[in-house]
């Protein structure tokens, strides 16, 4: 009989907290990398995460702490980064075990703002994991709903159809459905697009316009999605499927999406700083946003993508969003 793979999540945030819970409901033991000495100290203590997700208790003899990122990458086999993206270069620095023969799993939506790279291809270019051992997860899945026991689906994509199996059946339970695909690379990308398009639905709210140009917006936005993975990784994929077309509209509609409530708070006239600094969560969005415009803007023969370029004008060209949603509403069919 083989031995059981270990599994240990790396990041303390609400869907670091969220996978942890879910993996506890089929694991005896599973690892927990988080940065800060005080949570590890609260959750032996109190029984739960400090910051996020505070209602969830955990069983603390199922959890192996730890504040050591190299303790945890040496104690798992299966290692799920659940970092921001923005942190995750500053987090891997301090990497110096081996992990070219771990199955490495990104919860992280977005892009390495230092590399350039997709979490899975970061890992394949400088820590040569073979790609056929990384591994996505996407939803539609909030962390809070899953706080909740609210039945909730998620996709783990992976090359190897076996360990993205393996994977799924750690993850289900009666209140999470998995299903598995290949399409690693479009779904991570979708995960990171997804979080843009929240904020351009939050900004529209914040602005006033109402149900009938969300849904316009929604429905151009997973045509615009469409192209952009096209462009950046040709290949067989049916975009209304769940992991792209339902983890878009959760997070475009959601009061749980971080993202939107930071578009929401810009569309009532926030500066970018000030709405960061209200929220006590990343809003992933926003670093995704400057990513896919540079990606798209390096490509010889560039995507038809108005809405992230939209965003992008906001958030980091400082226009106006009144004026710039009134121009997008023209592009929008």
């Amino acid at each position: 009989m083989e031995k059981p793979l270990k599994y240990a999540v790396f990041g303390s945030g609400s869907w670091a907290t969220a996978i942890v819970k879910m993996l506890c409901e089929n694991l005896e033991e599973v690892g927990w990398y988080m940065r800060s000495a005080y949570t590890k100290e609260h959750l032996i203590k109190e029984q739960h995460n400090p910051s996020y997700l505070s209602s969830v208790e955990f069983k603390i003899e199922q959890l192996k702490l730890s504040n050591d990122i190299n303790d945890m990458a040496n104690y798992a086999d299966v290692l799920i980064f659940v970092i921001p993206s923005a942190f995750m270069h500053s987090e891997l620095e301090k990497l110096t075990a081996d992990v070219s023969n771990k199955i490495i799993v990104s919860a992280v939506k977005g892009i390495i703002p230092e590399s350039g790279l997709l979490v899975g291809e970061h890992f394949h270019d400088i820590y040569n994991i073979p790609f056929e051992n990384i591994a996505v997860i996407a939803g539609p899945c909030h962390a809070e709903e899953v706080a909740l026991e609210r039945l909730s689906y998620l996709t783990i994509s992976c090359a190897d159809s076996e360990k993205a199996q393996e994977i799924a059946d750690k993850f289900s339970s009666n209140y999470i459905k998995t299903k598995i695909s290949d399409d690693v690379i479009g779904t991570e990308y979708a995960v990171m697009l997804k979080n843009i398009y929240a904020i351009a639905a939050g900004i529209a709210h914040g602005l006033g316009y109402g149900d009938n140009f969300q849904s316009v917006l929604m429905s151009n936005a997973i045509r615009e999605m469409k192209r952009f993975i096209k462009k950046t990784h040709k290949m067989k994929r049916n975009i209304n499927n769940s992991a792209y077309l339902g983890d878009l509209l959760v997070t475009g509609y959601s009061l749980f999406s971080r993202n939107r409530m930071f578009g929401n708070m810009i569309g009532k006239g926030y500066t970018v700083k000030s709405a960061q600094m209200e929220m006590s969560m990343i809003a992933e969005g926003y670093y995704a946003t400057k990513s896919a415009f540079l990606i798209n803007e390096k490509n010889k023969k560039k995507t038809k993508i108005p809405i992230i370029d939209a965003v992008y004008a906001v958030l980091y060209e400082g226009k106006d969003p009144k004026k710039t949603f009134k121009k997008l509403a023209d592009k929008l069919d």
